[in-house]
């Protein structure tokens, strides 16, 4: 029964089946870059002379700047069309289904969402195995026997990114199990808590208090762990308070908009502060990446031109080229993270609100000011997201490089083109996702 019920559910129904493909396309590219990540990066787990430690710390700033934005995604793909299924598993609480059978439901459905879209990105990973084999470190090739994980890491990184989407679709269930009736009448507007605002803080000075005393660590193994717990911590935070502010900010834009769309986008980013920072989490992300590349660019700048370049030793002489070399890598990995998830949560934005925008039309609003807002309320949270990343990667980098590098014309440039290719990915999701806008008025 669980089964057919399932199965019923997971049919896109009267929307469109783009609806089911968003998240499959989503789980793919995490799974994919997921295992991308760690395969370049075992490889300097191998190396074990004086120069090891470094590329293995640098490996781990590496890891905790993108496993966190992919897990991230994946928790995100795993909440597409929330509404959606929400109201059809509202409908089914109040026709007398137990929260048993309704939990069933949702992991079954999000599970093989989930491993179809994990199949994919373990097929993309292969097909990118000869890629990801020329890239040179240390004057050589990593090799595909270095990239390569094996049969089993690559099963429990599947089983990994099914738990993930299981356990999101389990959490998102608490307001459908505790009042369907709410949720079936959209009564329920969530709310986001200062103590969480007052949590964040605290986690990024105690990261930043770590980073100031790194000199400090008795042995490279604590020095990676703080390391790994300061900038996963740091992110993790972001998604933590960033609802809340960009929320208490729309409230501000809220009370004073003079015009339709700029009343929309903000009532519409009040309507769920969460759903609104998804929108634009790519972004935080690729700014705090940001700092980072800018900062890398300008080290290896002033090493190779200040610093006596030609007196180094080899080794050291191409530590800092392999740091470009990790820079580019990171960052064109945060671009694919954002262009995934711009599109995905740009399309399902859109189905999610369906009703609205289908009520707006017949009461004569142009569908011009129904994207015009639709565009705001992505790109003021947009700015306000970006500057605050960068500020909160600057303050954790401050103890380790000090401000003159971070400032530095070079790292300015690198960060302000980055931001640039960041945000322009967000508007070309805006644009490419208006005929989705488009369609579902067309087909009511």
């Amino acid at each position: 029964m669980i089964l057919r019920l399932a199965w019923l559910l997971s049919r896109p129904g009267s929307t469109s089946p783009v609806v089911a493909l968003l998240p499959i396309v989503a789980f793919g590219v995490v799974t994919a870059l997921l295992l991308a990540v760690l395969g370049g990066a075992q490889r300097f787990w191998s190396w074990t002379d004086d120069l090891a430690f470094v590329y293995q710390a640098l490996a781990v700033i590496a890891l905790m700047l993108l496993v966190i934005p992919l897990a991230t995604l994946g928790g995100s793909a795993a909440r597409l069309s929330v509404r959606r299924r929400d109201d059809r598993l509202a409908t089914l609480r109040l026709l007398g289904a137990t929260p048993r059978t309704v939990a069933a439901i949702t992991v079954l459905e999000s599970g093989a969402l989930a491993l179809a879209g994990a199949f994919a990105g373990v097929v993309v990973y292969l097909a990118l195995l000869p890629a990801l084999a020329l890239i040179h470190f240390r004057g050589e090739a990593l090799g595909t026997a270095s990239v390569w994980l094996g049969v089993p890491v690559v099963l429990a990184t599947v089983a990994g990114v099914i738990a993930l989407a299981a356990v999101s679709a389990v959490l998102g269930l608490r307001r459908v199990i505790i009042s369907p009736l709410g949720v079936r009448t959209r009564q329920d507007a969530p709310k986001e808590h200062r103590v969480k605002l007052a949590l964040g803080a605290a986690v990024i000075v105690i990261s930043v208090l770590a980073m100031s005393a790194l000199q400090l660590a008795g042995s490279a193994v604590v020095l990676i762990v703080v390391l790994a717990v300061s900038f996963g911590g740091t992110l993790a935070v972001l998604n933590l308070i960033g609802p809340g502010i960009i929320g208490a900010i729309a409230k501000g834009q809220a009370r004073r908009a003079k015009t339709p769309e700029r009343l929309l986008a903000a009532r519409g980013v009040l309507e769920s502060p969460k759903a609104a920072w998804r929108q634009v989490s790519g972004i935080a992300m690729t700014s705090f990446m940001a700092v980072f590349a800018g900062t890398g660019v300008a080290l290896v700048d002033v090493v190779s031109n200040g610093a006596g370049g030609e007196s180094m030793d080899p080794e050291s002489y191409a530590l800092f080229f392999d740091i470009r070399t990790g820079v580019v890598i990171t960052v064109v990995a945060s671009f694919l993270m954002i262009a995934c998830s711009v599109g995905v949560n740009q399309a399902a934005f859109v189905l999610d609100r369906r009703e609205l925008y289908l009520s707006l039309n017949r009461l004569g609003m142009p569908v011009t000011t129904m994207d015009a807002a639709r565009g705001r309320a992505v790109m003021s949270p947009l700015r306000i997201t970006a500057v605050g990343s960068a500020l909160c990667a600057t303050v954790l980098l401050f103890p380790l490089v000090g401000i003159t590098l971070i400032v530095a014309p070079l790292s300015l440039l690198v960060i302000a083109g980055v931001l640039s290719v960041g945000i322009g990915l967000v508007w070309l999701g805006l644009r490419a996702t208006r005929p989705v806008l488009t369609r579902v008025l067309v087909e009511a």
